[in-house]
């Protein structure tokens, strides 16, 4: 890793959460413009997002949606 690479990281982590969120999300579209999700997936994640934040909708943890998907595939004999 350059000097230069690792003093701006040491920077950025002294930025808020938020801060450095923006950042990710500002430099990830620098780098890989052609990934952009289609405007209608765009919209889906910013609806869920507002639903989440606003308590509308609760988060499940990944292992417990996997253990779910496991334990459905078992009992349709997958």
């Amino acid at each position: 890793m350059s000097a230069t690479l690792e003093s701006v990281m040491a920077e950025a982590m002294k930025l808020t959460p938020d801060e450095r969120a923006d950042l990710i999300e500002t430099l990830i579209a620098s780098a890989e413009p052609a990934t952009r999700l289609h405007p209608a997936w765009e919209a889906e994640i910013g609806r869920r997002l507002d639903d989440l934040e606003a308590g509308r909708t609760e988060a499940v943890p990944a292992d417990e949606v996997f253990a779910r998907i496991e334990a459905e595939l078992k009992r349709a004999g997958a």
